[in-house]
């Protein structure tokens, strides 16, 4: 048998960082997960839909049940807004229509079945402008600005006045006049154009806001006027005023509020007087986004959901809000245990729990602090050929990438000896980055090696 002759297309040196694959990527543009959710979406910039993360019910939209820790492309183009539950997930197209993929055992997909999909199918045609989803139910909004609602209702979360425990088809809750909408666990929260807060569903940690523990199944006024945003979450909610302030109510016992203490509260509290921007709702943490574009988090840690790179055991919970970035952050987005975040370059920022591959990173354990998603990090060579015996050397890359070693033009070697050198290990992970160990046992022969890529 000849020996091999390799002939890479492209050589860079080692000592160079390796230049993007394609200068034209996408940026990110919207991203989203839900309070109780273990998967993600995200956009791009060219209105394609990605996702990764837990994928049981088919949520992911990419005809399999098997969950994925790199981001998969799910539709083209054309997607303008996403939304997730625990185990369903809803997008809207450029032409105002609803589609809908993932779990469906309660009716939340909103297609006259109890039959889950795996695969995104149409719910509404047209004139729908803006959707969420809460555990096991779905909002939706049309042009005319009524509100709609499906899926679960056991503690009266779709609004619609009924003890039933839930509706396969989308319903009519309210006329006209909303302007947002957030679902929780098992309650929702919408605004109307006046700027009054109103809300429906599960009450037993004070998540309404309405004075009370009590649930209702019907809207119930909250706040009269001056509300801008709304989040829910688990067992708790928040929003802004006008004034940028932002305000909480409901379970506390981690800290999720962000107001000193671990108490629930069935009234809005003002937890910080001004400059907020965004919110986002865990299951039991809180995001926001400051003026400044600076990210704040508060509530549970113990898989570094909050970003702040302490450990568990040092710091689980904490119930004042930290900074954990200082600027250039643009959007939020808060699941189960994990959490999201865009800058203004476009990049995909994610920290938390990945156990179901949630933060996309292709790696499966936590992270405490944030690190790149999209776009992939490119390897950087941390240090020169430690050996021409065995070619050992380190490269660090924002998450792991797949390194390949290519040697000069000319050089030729047997099949059996090639083949060692194009594997990897990861030997180490240190703060937000891999250290990579590339080994091939035998003598080159003085040749000099290069990274052709990363993948």
């Amino acid at each position: 048998m000849k020996p091999l002759k390799v002939l890479p297309l492209l050589l860079l040196s080692a000592s160079m960082l390796l230049a993007p694959i394609n200068s034209r990527a996408q940026t990110v543009t919207n991203i989203t997960s839900g309070c109780n959710a273990f998967h993600s979406l995200f956009l791009k910039s060219d209105g394609s839909l990605w996702a990764m993360g837990f994928n049981s019910f088919g949520q992911l939209g990419d005809g399999t049940l098997k969950q994925t820790n790199l981001p998969e492309q799910i539709v083209a183009s054309n997607v303008t807004a996403i939304t997730v539950g625990y185990g369903h997930s809803l997008f809207l197209k450029s032409d105002d229509s609803l589609w809908a993929m993932g779990w469906n055992i309660l009716g939340q997909l909103g297609d006259g079945t109890l039959k889950q999909t795996n695969l995104p199918e149409q719910i509404v045609a047209s004139g729908v402008t803006a959707i969420a989803a809460g555990s096991y139910h779905s909002l939706f909004l049309k042009s005319d600005s009524s509100l709609w609602a499906m899926g679960d209702n056991s503690y009266g979360e779709l609004g619609d006045g009924t003890s039933k425990i839930g509706t396969n088809l989308p319903e009519q809750i309210v006329t006209s006049g909303v302007t947002a909408i957030a679902a929780g666990q098992y309650h929702s929260l919408f605004l109307k154009s006046d700027g009054s807060l109103w809300a429906m569903g599960d009450n037993e940690s004070g998540q309404l806001g309405d004075g009370t523990y009590n649930y209702t199944n019907r809207p119930e006024q909250i706040v009269a006027g001056g509300v801008t945003a709304i989040a829910a979450g688990g067992y708790h909610s928040l929003f802004l005023k006008s004034d940028g302030s932002l305000w909480a109510m409901g379970t506390n016992f981690l800290g999720q509020l962000g107001d000193g203490t671990f108490n629930k509260t069935n009234r809005p509290e003002q937890i910080v007087a001004s400059g907020v921007t965004a919110i986002a709702a865990g299951y039991y943490h809180s995001l926001f986004l400051k003026s400044d574009g600076s990210l704040w988090a508060m509530g549970y840690n113990v898989y570094g959901q909050l970003g702040d790179g302490t450990t568990d055991s040092g710091h689980y919970k904490t119930n004042r809000p930290e900074q954990i970035v200082a600027s250039n952050v643009t959007a939020i987005a808060a699941g189960y245990s994990h959490s999201l975040f865009l800058k203004s370059d476009g990049s995909l920022w994610g920290m938390g729990a990945n156990s179901s591959g949630q933060l996309g990173d292709g790696f499966s354990p936590n992270t405490l602090m944030p690190e790149q998603i999209f776009p992939t990090p490119q390897p950087v060579l941390s240090s020169a050929l430690s050996s021409q015996t065995n070619l050992q050397f380190n490269a660090t890359c924002g998450f792991g990438g797949t390194f390949y070693l290519l040697g000069s033009a000319d050089m030729t070697m047997p099949l059996s000896q090639w083949t060692p050198l194009a594997t990897n290990a990861v030997t180490a992970r240190g703060t937000n980055n891999y250290s990579v160990t590339l080994t091939n046992a035998f003598n080159p022969g003085g040749q000099q090696f290069y990274i052709l890529k990363s993948q």
